[in-house]
């Protein structure tokens, strides 16, 4: 398990930790400027932010969970410094090796459908400028529970004011959720992509913060040098002196392909004891509403 770092700073009563880059409480000029204009300052596509809508964005970046720990929301808030894609071309290709990125690839099965995009695709070339190897780069973000646009709209109708505002007693409070994010998203990523590039040989990195790696089931490990799939981990440290949050690397894990796959898609069942419980309860509620007259039994 790996330390929630962000948990050292004072949790406002809020969710949102940041909006278009920077802490509610961020007032410095370039703070300022960014949220009046809508501006991604971690190299989206674009100059403005995206997210949601791109006429009206909702421009949170991350939040603070129930329990004070931060979540990244934004695959786009891990391309600070473009660390990210500086430890992924660690893990890809020999020191010295010319590299570059190629962001959204459209990766296609054999039978030309399309298994998706890949987020940013490292590819290595000679002097010549023909391309020696490859690997692909995926960037998995925490899905959001609840609602989160009600409190980021309520704080940008006056954020001076508004930038310690209580939360707490709202209906529909926003969390992480990251048992969707891991079935609904990364499992079919790593089924799809994970698949094709597992069958060309070319490794893959999978790039999370710290809070989802620590739902994820644990997962066998490997050394460097035998696994196919690096784990790369990070979180948000606060800076104070800049109120602002910096990206950092918490730890990077090595692992194979198929064993992932098992160890992620595999349901581990509770005792049947419990099953049965409830069943049993569900059962004496209708029995209870056949015999008031508001059920009709089957086979009577």
């Amino acid at each position: 398990m790996f330390p929630a770092m962000a948990k050292k700073v004072i949790v406002p009563k809020h969710p949102l930790a940041e909006v278009f880059g920077f802490p509610t409480s961020n007032f410095t000029q370039t703070g300022n400027r960014y949220r009046a204009n809508r501006l991604c300052p971690f190299h989206n596509k674009v100059a403005s932010c995206t997210k949601d809508k791109a006429n009206d964005p909702l421009g949170v970046c991350s939040v603070y969970d129930t329990d004070g720990s931060l979540a990244i929301t934004c695959p786009i808030r891990f391309r600070e410094d473009w660390i990210v894609v500086e430890d992924a071309a660690r893990y890809f290709f020999p020191t010295g090796t010319k590299w570059t990125s190629i962001g959204e690839v459209r990766l296609n099965d054999k039978t030309g459908k399309s298994a998706g995009n890949i987020d940013e695709v490292l590819v290595s070339f000679n002097d010549d400028g023909k391309i020696t190897d490859f690997g692909a780069i995926e960037v998995q973000a925490v899905y959001i529970s609840g609602n989160i646009r009600r409190p980021f709209e309520y704080y940008m109708k006056n954020p001076t004011e508004r930038h310690n505002f209580d939360w707490t007693e709202e209906e529909n409070q926003p969390h992480a959720d990251y048992l969707s994010s891991s079935r609904k998203r990364l499992v079919p990523q790593l089924i799809y992509k994970g698949s094709i590039l597992k069958k060309w040989n070319k490794k893959y990195a999978v790039v999370v913060h710290s809070g989802f790696y620590n739902s994820l089931p644990r997962l066998p490990a490997l050394n460097k040098e035998d696994s196919d799939i690096v784990w790369l981990i990070y979180d948000l440290k606060y800076n104070k002196k800049d109120n602002k949050f910096n990206l950092v690397s918490v730890k990077e894990k090595y692992t194979a392909f198929k064993p992932v796959l098992n160890k992620i898609t595999r349901a581990h069942g509770g005792a049947i004891d419990n099953f049965i419980e409830s069943l049993q309860n569900k059962l004496d509620q209708k029995l209870a509403e056949s015999e008031n007259g508001n059920l009709t039994i089957s086979g009577e």
